[in-house]
């Protein structure tokens, strides 16, 4: 039994209109993936809820949208509050659905929660311009106004933090928000839904959709009431909702797959380079978008790299989130260990090797993080994005070189790269092909900064000034006749 300070926390419902709708007989079991155990059960919500959610979202746009910016800022406030409030059992929620280490979900919690926070002061600062007239009689005002129903499509790796950063920015800039989160994952979601309640925001601004995700998605894309969706997954999945998107002509925000690059230069940082690939490969055991898929290190620094990088990796514990010294969860199903394995077993027979292994369990749905050296582009690894505890590194001659192979892949979410040359930290971050790069660091997701990718990793922003324009329209107010 989950142990939570506020056990009304973990709502076994969906939320539509400030109702919590019971589940049926078709309830979906959300499961633990450290050991198999049921958490609780959802309702499968499917065309009949969905629509539902939709009417009460448009039905409540007119009110919320008419209050002043000051006025939703205070109730997102009053939500980034009840957030910190409840951290530890959010984080409890977090690690019995998703299986992260519980300190690592507690990390998620306070990310999430910033969202929020910044959301709430960025929608203060929204505004229009005014733009020069070619006429002395007219006016030409830019004003911005929200766009209206939006929906969020999240997943289920990072379950809080995905749900505020696209529900935070709607919610300021007056837009109501339909969530569907990920069938794994929704007990986060509907946790933050009810303190968003608890804060004061009106019930027909949020509504939590659980359930499988064809049928809420095609009752999403088709209607014209929903005017923004915001999706953050599979490139597949994304592609396919564009192309559902299209008859409605709805604005959208995708943020898909990754095949991040790690390019250690030379004249890197060792120490730093070495704590960056260790934050960005095996945070959540890998499951991240941005994740360092691909680690390129110079010839002349590659065995040392290789040391250190073993050393780190070999002292990581795969473990069940709640237990002591946990550093590795589990992965969220069998299909991703099984694509581990595959990706691991190909890179074995083609040549790689096991360079360092982590400790602790691999059975169930563990895997033990792992180094293979001797990584080429014939790999599955190379061009398939793992989302796993799978760290391969290539050898590279040259900067020409590792900028080429970065840059060998469709996609464009996240670069990393390491070096104490100035001009070439100029040169390596124009020539990447990502919509974020990062020099000497392996973090780049802050409310503060805009995140998303280029290519097939998507479009549109999330986070920083960016992240609420995506939920604004622009329109050109035209004054003309004034007598001056």
């Amino acid at each position: 039994m989950l142990e939570l300070n506020d056990p009304s926390l973990l709502k076994q419902a969906a939320l539509v209109n400030g109702e919590w709708l019971a589940p049926g007989a078709d309830a979906i079991q959300v499961i633990n993936p450290a050991d198999g155990s049921v958490v609780g059960k959802v309702p499968a919500c499917g065309a009949s809820e969905t629509s539902a959610a939709i009417a009460a979202a448009k039905a409540a746009w007119p009110e919320w949208r008419a209050r002043t910016a000051h006025e939703r800022a205070v109730l997102v406030e009053r939500w980034h509050a009840l957030v910190i409030e409840n951290l530890a059992d959010l984080a409890r929620i977090m690690t019995a659905e998703q299986g992260k280490p519980l300190a690592e979900a507690e990390g998620e919690i306070r990310y999430a929660a910033s969202f929020i926070k910044w959301f709430a002061e960025e929608g203060r600062r929204v505004g229009g311009r005014n733009v020069a007239s070619p006429e002395r009689d007219r006016r030409i005002l830019v004003m911005v106004e929200p766009v209206g129903v939006a929906a969020a499509i999240t997943p289920w790796n990072f379950p809080a933090a995905m749900i505020t950063r696209k529900c935070a920015p709607a919610l300021a800039a007056g837009c109501p928000v339909v969530i569907k989160p990920s069938e794994f994952t929704p007990f986060c979601a509907l946790a933050l839904a009810e303190l968003a309640l608890r804060a004061g925001i009106p019930a027909g601004l949020i509504h939590v959709l659980t359930g499988m995700p064809h049928e809420i998605g095609e009752t999403i894309t088709s209607s014209p009431d929903v005017r923004k969706v915001s999706f953050t997954g599979s490139t597949r999945v994304g592609s396919l909702l564009m192309r559902q998107c299209a008859d409605t002509i709805k604005r959208l925000s995708l943020e898909l797959g990754g095949n991040a690059p790690l390019i250690v230069f030379e004249d890197a940082d060792l120490d730093i380079a070495v704590k960056s690939a260790m934050a960005s490969k095996f945070r959540n055991a890998g499951q991240t978008c941005v994740c360092a898929n691909r680690i390129f290190v110079h010839a002349a620094v590659e065995q040392e790299f290789l040391a250190r990088l073993g050393a780190q990796v070999s002292a990581l514990n795969a473990a069940p989130g709640f237990a002591p010294g946990s550093t590795i969860g589990p992965l969220i199903n069998q299909a991703a260990v099984d694509k581990v394995a595959a990706h691991l077993a190909d890179a074995l027979d083609k040549g790689g090797r096991v360079v360092a292994e982590g400790q602790g369990r691999e059975d169930g749905q563990f895997v033990r993080p792992v180094i293979v050296a001797g990584a080429t582009s014939k790999m599955r690894l190379a061009s398939e994005e793992t989302f796993g505890p799978l760290a391969p590194v290539f050898r590279f001659e040259s900067e020409d070189e590792a900028i080429a192979m970065a840059n060998d892949t469709p996609f464009g979410l996240a670069s990393y790269f390491y070096t104490r040359d100035l001009a070439r930290a100029f040169r390596v971050a124009e020539r990447l092909e990502a919509g974020m790069v990062a020099l000497n660091t392996g973090s780049m997701a802050m409310e503060m900064a805009p995140f998303g990718g280029i290519k097939q990793s998507g479009l549109g922003r999330e986070g920083g000034t960016q992240g609420i324009e995506e939920y604004l329209e622009t329109k050109a107010f035209h004054i003309g006749g004034l007598e001056l």
